[in-house]
């Protein structure tokens, strides 16, 4: 009789993920993606697969590299490992030193250019929106800055992700008391209504966002974005290797208008990258712009 010890033994080794398998995989996120997975992630990389293999009933990470490349489902799979590689880990008003500078500073100056140009549109980049939070909070920073006015002005935030399942979540616009922890209260009273402990965004903000999936890594999605006054990208560009950074500040240098502005994780850096951009230091934030 097997013992549970041994079945325990047996199905840990089972999906033990071997050097060749990883390098198998690692390499296929990479060619789809631009997500470069270092060899001592190995064990997260395991341990973070280790469902789909059970939920697939597949018996190793080699089959499940043979499902992702041949099996019909290969294209529902794909979402649901850009789902498990990469982290949602946010909230509304996230970073509030670099937000602080972003609507006194970046917004007010877009505002005020566009207005001397006579000009009413603000275009805005959100590359990394995941579930939808940051994008969110543009839409507040905007309607506080723009108050009145803001039926006046065409403004667009397009909000795009790899994975479709942090998109679905972004659409409904709807958010537990965790995700509004670093928002103040009167913003949440303000531009949401609370029903049994769920926080719905309000509809006039929705509509200001256009959300849908982006793959960085696709020089040709990229060039399909509108151009922009703004990009946020932040915490994005650290699953990338440094050759992948520099195509994507690339992308977003060609993507942003003459005078845009590109905002960065507060942790994240262009040194090394790109010396296209003119840094700009505040208190708490550094931002990026590109000269006119």
């Amino acid at each position: 009789m097997t013992s549970l010890f041994t079945k325990t033994i047996s199905l840990k080794k089972e999906f033990t993920i071997s050097p060749e398998e990883f390098a198998q995989l690692r390499d296929f996120i990479y060619a789809q993606s631009g997500i470069y997975i270092a060899d001592n992630r190995k064990y997260l990389l395991e341990n973070r697969l280790r469902n789909r293999l059970k939920q697939l009933n597949l018996k190793s990470f080699g089959e499940y590299y043979y499902y992702l490349q041949y099996d019909a489902g290969r294209k529902q799979e794909l979402n649901k490992l850009f789902e498990v590689v990469t982290t949602n880990e946010t909230s509304f008003f996230r970073n509030p030193p670099q937000l602080k500078v972003f609507q006194d500073h970046v917004l007010r100056e877009v505002v005020e250019a566009q207005r001397k140009a006579g000009d009413r549109r603000i275009r805005i980049w959100s590359a990394g929106c995941s579930t939808g939070e940051e994008p969110y909070t543009m839409a507040i920073q905007m309607s506080e800055v723009l108050g009145g006015e803001l039926p006046g002005w065409n403004v667009k935030i397009t909000a795009n992700d790899l994975s479709e399942g942090v998109l679905a979540s972004a659409r409904r616009g709807v958010y537990t008391e965790y995700a509004l922890r670093t928002t103040p209260q009167e913003m949440i009273r303000k531009y949401f209504t609370e029903e049994e402990g769920r926080y719905t965004i309000r509809e006039d903000l929705k509509r200001m966002i256009t959300f849908g999936q982006i793959n960085l890594s696709d020089r040709m999605q990229l060039k399909r974005v509108e151009r922009s006054h703004i990009i946020f990208c932040r915490n994005v560009i650290i699953y990338f290797d440094d050759e992948m950074k520099k195509r994507v500040i690339s992308s977003f240098y060609d993507n942003l208008l003459p005078g845009g502005y590109l905002l960065i994780g507060h942790s994240e850096s262009l040194h090394n990258i790109s010396r296209a951009f003119k840094p700009t230091h505040y208190p708490g934030a550094i931002i990026y712009r590109k000269e006119e």
